[in-house]
C-alpha cells in the first residue's frame, strides 16, 4: 500500500506548497523550471520542507535522465556508473539528486568535482547542514545555494486540507492546530502522524483527536543534530540571553537541549567559559559557581544535574557583565601575533649567573615599580582598560 506522503507528494509547482521564496512568480526556482535553465544547486533546509520534490519537479522539466542517490550509502562506483551510462536515454541530460550530499566525504566530493564542471552530471544536492562547513569550496563554488525554510502554518493547513482529502482524515479543531505546532513545519512529519493516527483512530466517522495524536507520536521528536547547525544556532542562543542578561530564555534553550539529549557537560563547559568572559570582574564569583556547577554536572548527571545546571543559568544571567579581561588577552594576543617576540625590558629579567648581571640582567627592578614593564615597542599600551 502506497504511503500517504508518496500519494501526496507534488508533481508540479502548482501543486508545490510553500518556499514562495524560491518558486514564487518570478524566483528564481520557478524561473529554472519555466525556462528550463540547465545548472547545478543545494537545496538546503530542514527536513520535511520539500527538497527531493523540487529536485523531481525540476529534473522533469527538463526532460531529463534522472539519477536518485543518498551519500549514506552511494560511493565513486555509483556516480562512475551514472556517467557511463550508455542506455537509450544517454542523449537527455543526465541529472544526479544527491540527498545528504553532506555525508560525501572530501575524497568522494573531490571525485565529483569534473564532472559538475564539465557538464556530463547536473548535480542537484540536499542537505539539512550548512553547505559552508559541509561542501568543498570548488564544488560550492560551481553551484548555486537556494536555503529552504520550514512551512508556514498556513501551508500546513493546506496539507493537513490535502491529506483530509486524500485519505479521507476528519481532525478537530483543536487537534489540526496541535499537529501543526509539533511537526514544527516538517511536511513529511506532519503526514506521516496524520496517516498513522488514521489507522489506529480513523474511519467511521470518529474525528481524530487531540489524544489520538499524542497516543501516536508517543515522545515529541525534537531536531537537535548534535554535529550540525541547529546545534550551533541553539547554543549561541543560551549564550546569548544570558549576557543579555535574560534569564527565562537562557533558561528555555537549556531546557531545549536537555530535552534533545545535549551533554550537560558540553553546557556546564560553556558556562564557565562565560564566567570569565562576559562576566569577568564585575562579579569574579561567577567563575567559582560555574566551576562548581560543571562539578555536580560531573557528579551528579542527567536528569537531576538540569536543577544545578539552572540555577547556574540564572545566576550567570543576573549577573553584571564586565568583557574588559576577555578583550584584554584578545589584544594582547593580537600584539604578540603582530610583532612576535619583542625584547624584554633588561630590569625584568632573571640574572642568575654573574654574566648575566654584569650584562644589566634585573638591574633596576623594583618589586612595586609603578613604571611600564612592557617591551619598548608596547611601553605604554594599555590592555586592561
Amino acid at each position: 500500500m502506497e504511503p500517504l506522503a508518496s500519494k501526496l507528494r507534488p508533481k508540479n509547482l502548482k501543486e508545490f506548497v510553500g518556499q514562495d521564496h524560491l518558486v514564487g512568480e518570478g524566483k528564481p526556482l520557478r524561473k529554472a523550471v519555466e525556462e528550463k535553465h540547465l545548472f547545478s544547486f543545494i537545496l538546503w533546509g530542514p527536513p520535511g520542507v520539500g527538497k527531493t520534490t523540487l529536485a523531481r519537479i525540476y529534473a522533469k522539466s527538463l526532460d531529463s535522465q534522472l539519477f536518485e542517490l543518498s551519500a549514506v550509502s552511494a560511493g565513486k562506483d555509483d556516480i562512475r556508473q551514472i556517467v557511463e551510462d550508455r542506455s537509450v536515454l544517454s542523449s537527455k541530460p543526465k541529472v544526479l539528486f544527491l540527498d545528504e550530499i553532506h555525508r560525501f566525504n572530501k575524497a568522494q566530493q573531490d571525485f565529483l568535482l569534473p564532472y559538475v564542471e564539465s557538464g556530463v552530471i547536473t548535480l542537484i544536492g540536499a542537505t539539512t547542514e550548512n553547505p559552508s562547513f559541509e561542501v568543498i569550496g570548488a564544488l560550492l563554488s560551481r553551484m548555486r545555494v537556494f536555503t529552504l525554510s520550514p512551512l508556514e502554518p498556513n501551508d500546513m493547513k493546506k496539507i493537513v486540507k490535502r491529506a483530509g482529502l486524500e485519505a479521507k482524515i476528519k481532525l478537530d479543531k483543536k487537534a489540526q492546530e496541535w499537529i501543526i505546532e509539533m511537526a514544527g513545519g516538517d511536511a513529511r512529519m506532519l503526514i506521516t502522524t496524520l496517516d498513522t493516527a488514521n489507522n489506529f483512530y480513523g474511519g467511521k466517522g470518529k474525528d481524530i483527536t487531540v489524544e489520538d495524536l499524542k497516543d501516536t507520536v508517543q515522545n515529541r521528536f525534537l531536531r537537535f543534530d548534535k554535529k550540525g547547525e541547529e546545534h550551533y544556532n541553539t547554543i549561541s542562543a543560551f549564550i546569548k540571553s544570558m549576557r543579555a542578561s535574560n534569564p527565562d530564555s537562557a533558561l528555555y534553550y537549556l531546557a531545549r537541549m536537555l530535552m534533545a539529549g545535549e551533554d550537560p557537560k558540553f553546557i556546564a563547559r560553556r558556562m564557565v567559559i562565560f564566567a570569565s568572559e562576559d562576566i569577568g570582574l564585575a562579579q569574579p564569583t561567577a567563575l567559582v559557581v560555574a566551576n562548581d556547577v560543571f562539578r555536580a554536572v560531573e557528579i551528579i548527571g542527567m536528569p537531576e544535574c538540569r536543577i544545578n545546571l539552572a540555577h547556574g543559568v540564572a545566576y550567570l544571567a543576573l549577573a553584571k557583565k564586565d568583557r574588559r579581561a576577555y578583550e584584554a588577552i584578545g589584544n594582547a594576543f593580537n600584539d604578540v601575533e603582530k610583532f612576535g617576540n619583542l625584547p624584554i625590558p633588561m630590569k625584568l629579567r632573571n640574572a642568575p649567573t654573574k654574566l648575566m648581571k654584569e650584562m644589566g640582567y634585573g638591574e633596576g627592578y623594583e618589586k612595586y615599580d609603578k613604571e611600564g614593564m612592557l617591551p619598548d615597542r608596547l611601553k605604554n599600551k594599555k590592555y586592561l582598560k
